[in-house]
């Protein structure tokens, strides 16, 4: 547990999370150690799908990709001077880390879901023009033993060429999508990102003695269970809540070394959230017959709102849930191990509030790449 768990200090260089110098440790899951990445020289950029071209700074179509262990998404903007504008996006569940923890490598399936929701990602792409991407993948190509040929397979179907970043890269990057969402009020946040294969935390701050000052992060960990993880371990569809406090003890045994360091001094902070099963309790708590991101994305929740809409989820069966419009069948099986990982980082961090944030890593990758070329100032 200890070699798996990352748990490092350090603030968010400006302008984005590429000047992030990269902690001198072994990451069992990758098969190489991180080393230093001088401020000076950015992470390398993925090539173009073949066709685009890249624009002057300012006019460009930005893409940002995030393929993930349980979901592929897409987002298209242009910048404003507000800040930027979607242009298209695209959501589908894929399940790349489908029995991974088990073999250890991605099936058969599970490329074939991907490659077809990344031939979507694609002609996107091309059809808005979008000439300044970032294609990312997360913990499913971090820890499978194929990766590399899956990413190549997806480079001769789709031209798309993915990016495998670190977790460090992950964090940064999910606090600088949500930092927006962080109260300015207040003097920080507790920041976790519930993937399907990892969970991050950051500790977010703000100088509350600067005016107009951004959040920085303080410091961060990361673990190696996520919904997908955690629930074919468990078990996800017909959850007692015997299983259920057995989930939440694993992930709290995980989580320890960091709350005992950094879940003190909470002074005027808040939970904030990014990952499908905020907003999905964010959306039943609202009691949304569908789904709406206007609705959600920014919503504040009370300990006791949590709590309730954590009861009423385990008070439900399978079928319930897979009825449910805010769940859906392809999270049906998942929602309940994100509430238990939920309940550990609450229990690790009692704040009475929670952020709900239906944004996240292709919100910071956009950030990121407009700022590198002079797109956008008001982040």
């Amino acid at each position: 547990m200890k070699d798996q768990t990352r748990l490092h200090h350090g603030a968010l260089p400006e302008p984005g999370v590429r000047a992030l110098v990269a902690a001198d440790v072994h990451d069992p899951v990758s098969d190489q150690a991180h080393r230093p990445i001088p401020a000076s020289i950015p992470a390398p950029i993925p090539a173009p799908i073949p066709g685009q071209t890249r624009h002057r700074a300012g006019t460009e179509v930005y893409a940002a990709l995030d393929l993930g262990t349980n979901n592929c998404r897409l987002l298209i903007a242009h910048p404003t001077k507000e800040g930027f504008r979607v242009v298209d996006s695209f959501s589908r569940i894929i399940r790349l880390g489908e029995g991974i923890t088990a073999s250890g490598y991605i099936n058969e399936a599970a490329m074939a879901r991907a490659i077809s929701a990344l031939v979507v990602c694609r002609d996107k792409i091309r059809q808005r023009k979008a000439g300044r991407l970032r294609l990312i993948a997360t913990e499913a190509c971090r820890a499978a033993s194929n990766a590399r040929d899956f990413r190549d397979r997806v480079a001769a179907r789709t031209g798309i060429h993915l990016e495998v970043i670190d977790r460090q890269t992950e964090a940064a990057l999910a606090m600088l999508g949500c930092s927006p969402l962080v109260d300015p009020c207040g003097r920080g946040a507790i920041l976790f990102d519930i993937g399907g294969g990892s969970t991050e935390l950051v500790r977010i701050e703000r100088d509350p003695y600067a005016k107009n000052a951004r959040p920085r992060l303080k410091a961060w960990m990361s673990i190696p269970l996520g919904v997908v993880t955690l629930a074919e371990h468990f078990g996800g569809r017909d959850v007692s809540r015997e299983i259920y406090a057995r989930m939440e003890q694993e992930v709290a045994a995980h989580i320890a070394p960091f709350a005992e360091q950094h879940g003190r001094d909470l002074q005027d902070m808040h939970l904030l959230g990014t990952s499908g099963t905020v907003t999905t309790l964010g959306g039943i708590h609202l009691n949304l017959e569908r789904y709406d991101r206007r609705r959600v994305d920014g919503l504040w929740m009370s300990d006791a709102d949590i709590n309730r809409v954590a009861l009423r989820l385990l008070g439900m069966s399978y079928d319930e849930r897979a009825a449910n419009h805010c769940i859906s069948a392809g999270r049906a099986d998942l929602v309940l191990a994100g509430c238990a990982i939920l309940d550990a980082i609450r229990r690790a961090f009692p704040l009475p509030r929670l952020r709900v944030a239906d944004r996240g890593l292709r919100e910071g990758m956009l950030v990121e790449m407009m700022r590198e070329d002079g797109a956008l100032q008001n982040w």
